[in-house]
């Protein structure tokens, strides 16, 4: 089966692309192509754990996510955020959140606290 461990940035753009061959064919997984795709997919998970660090979303985006995820709109963060316009304020990044903001963006959608209180990318 010739499987190796990912060590460089090579061996991991590598064993992307068969990954995604195998996953065209589609294998059975109980098949040579299947456990193979297995193997390869653990072995990128492991070393995307170890050397690809996932970032905190940029609070806008988390509040975007979680709007579109639970099907909200604009009116919908009124009573959550303020009247429509400063709703769409925040949302185009024209202006920042306040405590009083994070803290019921937090209660009324499960947003982490953390997630909130970071500095938004500027748009």
């Amino acid at each position: 089966m010739d499987i190796r461990p990912i060590h460089t940035e090579t061996d991991y753009k590598a064993t992307l692309k068969e990954i995604a061959v195998l996953m065209d064919s589609d294998p059975d997984p109980d098949t040579p192509e299947g456990d193979r795709l297995d193997i390869l997919a653990t072995l990128v998970q492991a070393y995307e754990a170890k050397h690809v660090p996932i970032t905190a979303p940029d609070p806008v985006d988390a509040i975007k996510f979680r709007m579109e995820q639970s099907g909200l709109s604009v009116k919908d963060l009124e009573a959550i955020i303020g009247k429509s316009n400063r709703v769409y304020e925040v949302l185009n990044r024209k202006r920042p959140l306040t405590l009083a903001m994070i803290r019921r963006l937090h209660q009324n959608l499960g947003i982490s606290a953390d997630v909130l209180i970071a500095e938004t990318i500027a748009g």
